[in-house]
């Protein structure tokens, strides 16, 4: 089976100190979840882009999504960011083969280049575990103390930052996942990591910026007025 997309977005995004969730907050016009649907939905490889919501979700129904063809919802949202992707595997996999490739990605990545994912998958396919997408560390690191002062230098040499989308098979990253849930699993590949795997690095790219923090948006908005002119 072709390999498909999910999106995790059953979360507030705290961080953007906004009562709108994260993933509905206007980026030029739409919100932003539209503009990585836009983008995934230009990956021709892809079969179906799901996206994981809250069943609390109140949001969803107030915009129009007619304009993606190969969307699907699913109301099963967790309490993290794992629990959703969990919850939407778990979904998916009373009706797709377990060696489906799935491609998580951030609903809050919406510069992802749509070229960057078909060469994702198109290295990955074959590979036995799976990759994600990432960066090389280019700034100097320092290791805090609880002070808030420096404690040392830390070396960058070796270090990649990570990205979305990371891409895995069905059944691997729920096996992974549903043995490995804890604080310490911060994306899909830590969960396979703790299986004894060792997932792919596949180079992205700087501009596949995390809508985090209020500025971001702003930067967002750039990357893609850039992007489209």
């Amino acid at each position: 089976m072709s390999p498909i997309a999910l999106l995790p977005a059953a979360g507030s995004g705290s961080r953007m100190e906004s009562a709108t969730p994260k993933q509905y907050l206007n980026l030029l016009g739409k919100p932003l979840i539209w503009h990585t649907l836009h983008a995934l939905h230009a990956v021709p490889e892809l079969a179906r882009i799901v996206v994981v919501l809250s069943a609390a979700d109140e949001w969803w129904d107030s915009y129009d999504w007619s304009a993606f063809g190969r969307l699907m919802v699913l109301r099963c949202g967790g309490g993290s960011r794992a629990e959703s992707v969990l919850n939407g595997l778990q979904a998916l996999s009373a009706g797709m083969p377990g060696d489906t490739w799935v491609l998580v990605h951030d609903a809050a990545r919406p510069c992802i280049d749509p070229a960057l994912v078909s060469g994702m998958i198109d290295l990955l396919c074959g590979h036995a575990v799976g990759g994600i997408l990432a960066i090389p560390v280019a700034d100097t690191l320092k290791l805090a103390t609880p002070a808030l002062q420096i404690d040392h230098t830390h070396p960058r040499d070796g270090l990649w930052q990570a990205q979305t989308p990371q891409m895995f098979r069905l059944a691997d990253l729920a096996g992974a996942l549903e043995t490995g849930l804890g604080p310490d699993i911060t994306d899909e590949a830590s969960a396979v990591e703790k299986q004894g795997l060792a997932p792919a690095l596949v180079r992205g790219s700087p501009w596949n910026l995390k809508v985090t923090y209020p500025q971001d948006l702003q930067l967002a908005a750039l990357i893609l007025q850039a992007r489209n002119t």
